[in-house]
């Protein structure tokens, strides 16, 4: 009988995490005066014990037994070969996922929130505000908070806070505080709501608020907490490609041909794809897929420039693939993936050829997550369908080829609460929205007196 499953015993779990700046350094962050940044200046955001994590050069970094005790109540995850998609699509490929939707909060997001609730409660901090997307990010950090002891304020984007309300009873039931964002409780949510009161809010405002929020502790004792992008939140979900490499040889895999996970900010894509790069640099034949929405295309049509991870220019300026701190992003579903920049590990891949992008119009995503949903009978997150999607596609390659390749995607997230997105699929009521050219070039246009990488 086929095994569609494979466990890693508990025993094997990650006790060290990946840390790809060792081999892949990305360009340093820059202050506003456009020379890099002294470290301590981070310390009104972030507890010295991160920010060490986040400047380093050491390529493992040893987990603490805590944080392994928290983690062990769903890790390791399944690692599930998904047979009966391959049936469906009679394809010789053989797909593999990575199940992160077996976590408390039903995503990746617990890995890092987990590890950054417990750094700061060492620190001496009380409470963490963060922005939020669809809401996975502001769910994970609202459970790791209760574990630990911690408050949680959560700014969540308005258009996906009004698309995705139980998100917000998540939150709550855990102790944390959402707010939809722009809001009137900070100075930058003030402004965009002057320009715009019907703004649908991006995360780089709602990470302006929670930076705001935090610095303006008159105690001291609120820091900020980011879900992607930053070396030290990558560092943490290596634990997903550490386990799926150790499962693939379980499975009788040597090595995956093709690896695949959807991009935003690039944490879950890069915590599955980031063990494997190291491979890369040492000469294994791999391809890196990171996939995004065609409607936020940092990747495949936004250049590799220094750029503010928000709105407001309140944090450093990072070398990334951007496509300008002041874009709006459409409404689309896959709030997750709705972000204006990458992680500068993942930007500094693509830049150095190691990873190839794609990018997906959300009514094929759909279309790919219904057909693995009657395959797999796993209901997906929006964000997980473009992994899908590019799985799929990689396995219709390999059935016209003959050839039987390994493909090997991350499932970020379950879709359990985002069924009113499905549900606007299924009424036809979603169309693909490929980003307009002017609508790049207008946003693109704050980066012009912005300093660039070498």
């Amino acid at each position: 009988m086929d095994t569609p499953r494979i466990d890693l015993p508990i025993s094997e779990i990650p006790r060290q995490w990946y840390n790809l700046a060792a081999d892949l350094p990305p360009a340093p962050p820059l202050g506003p005066d456009g020379k890099p940044i002294d470290p301590a200046a981070l310390a009104a955001v972030f507890p010295e014990n991160l920010i060490e994590q986040e400047v380093s050069s050491q390529r493992w970094i040893d987990i603490p037994e805590e944080i392994l005790e928290i983690l062990l109540r769903w890790r390791p995850t399944p690692l599930r070969r998904a047979y009966a998609l391959e049936r469906h699509l009679g394809t010789p490929a053989r797909i593999y996922y990575k199940d992160e939707s077996v976590s408390p909060a039903g995503s990746h997001k617990p890995n890092t929130a987990v590890a950054q609730a417990w750094y700061n409660k060492q620190a001496g901090i009380k409470r963490l505000t963060t922005e939020t997307g669809a809401g996975q990010w502001g769910s994970a950090l609202s459970y790791a908070c209760a574990q630990v002891g911690l408050g949680c304020k959560v700014f969540m984007v308005r258009v996906s806070f009004e698309q995705k309300p139980f998100r917000k009873v998540m939150m709550q039931t855990w102790g944390g505080q959402c707010i939809p964002s722009p809001s009137r409780e900070t100075e930058a949510g003030r402004a965009i709501l002057e320009k715009d009161p019907n703004s649908p809010g991006s995360l780089g405002i709602a990470i302006s608020e929670a930076v705001e929020s935090a610095v303006s502790d008159p105690l001291g004792e609120t820091r900020y907490a980011l879900g992607s992008v930053l070396n030290h939140v990558l560092l943490h979900q290596t634990v997903i490609g550490l386990e799926a490499k150790q499962q693939l040889a379980l499975a009788g895999e040597s090595k995956p041909d093709v690896i695949i996970g959807c991009a935003g900010g690039g944490s879950n894509f890069a915590g599955l794809a980031n063990p494997y790069v190291a491979d890369v640099l040492d000469g294994e034949e791999i391809e890196i897929v990171p996939v995004e929405p065609e409607a936020c295309p940092t990747l495949t049509r936004a250049p590799y420039a220094y750029d503010f991870g928000d709105v407001a220019g309140m944090t450093p300026l990072l070398a990334m693939h951007t496509l300008g701190h002041t874009f709006v992003p459409p409404t689309i579903h896959a709030g997750g993936l709705r972000y204006h920049g990458m992680a500068p590990l993942v930007s500094a891949a693509v830049k150095a050829g190691i990873m190839q992008p794609r990018a997906y119009g959300q009514l094929e995503c759909y279309e790919a997550a219904v057909t693995f949903a009657r395959t797999e009978g796993i209901i997906c997150a929006p964000e997980t369908s473009h992994a899908i999607a590019a799985a799929m596609e990689e396995a219709r390659k390999a059935k016209e080829s003959g050839e039987p390749r390994v493909i090997l995607f991350s499932f970020s997230g379950h879709g359990l609460l985002d069924l009113a997105g499905y549900e606007a699929y299924f009424a036809g009521a979603l169309e693909n929205y490929p980003l307009p050219e002017e609508v790049l070039a207008r946003s693109l246009a704050v980066l012009e007196h912005l300093p660039k990488p070498e």
